[in-house]
């Protein structure tokens, strides 16, 4: 887990969704033509892989139409909008919180009332500050890691077998992560 690459996928997430909204609502938003396409038409799955002008309007994104957008949308009027995109585009990202147990439900309520009073929007808004998810990694896996020794005689042991002294078993087991993201409140006063 790189914590500033889940911040910067969070924080893309919540703008371009956030962007899709008020797109939903009828608000005019600058957009590259491709972009525009994806913001303004609803697209599902069904309609992407039946209705080829969503391919060529895919075909046509890329970073530049997203990256630009960002830029404009710094300056759009939307607080929502214009603090993710402000966020991403001077590399204030939002907070990562790596931990062993899940969040707890009064923690959650917690900072999601410090964002929702900091930029004076209702709690349904805050969400868009606010992610959490469940990470689970296999230190080790026989089947995908197999790591093996080589002896002075050629002859090679998989480590499992030949160290006494590792045991594979601790190696093996599941590990399971929980991490929340959330708007850096330093990000405000940085506006």
């Amino acid at each position: 887990l790189h914590k500033t690459s889940v911040a910067c996928e969070k924080m893309l997430i919540s703008a371009l969704l956030r962007a899709k909204e008020l797109a939903n609502q009828g608000v005019e938003l600058f957009a590259s033509p491709a972009l525009r396409f994806f913001l303004y038409n609803k697209v599902d799955r069904e309609e992407f892989y039946n209705n080829p002008v969503c391919l060529d309007n895919f075909i046509q994104l890329d970073d530049n139409d997203i990256w630009t957008s960002l830029k404009v949308w710094c300056h759009y009027p939307d607080i929502v909008l214009s603090t993710l995109s402000n966020g991403l585009v001077n590399r204030q990202l939002f907070k990562v919180e790596v931990q062993s147990s899940p969040l707890s439900s009064s923690r959650k309520e917690e900072i999601l009332k410090n964002i929702s009073e900091r930029l004076n929007i209702t709690k349904r808004e805050a969400n868009y500050f606010f992610s959490t998810s469940v990470i689970e990694n296999n230190m080790y896996r026989k089947e995908d890691d197999s790591i093996e020794i080589i002896y002075n005689d050629g002859t090679t042991k998989n480590i499992a077998e030949a160290s006494d002294m590792l045991n594979i078993s601790l190696l093996s087991r599941k590990v399971k992560k929980y991490y929340v993201c959330f708007l850096r409140f330093n990000i405000l006063n940085a506006k």
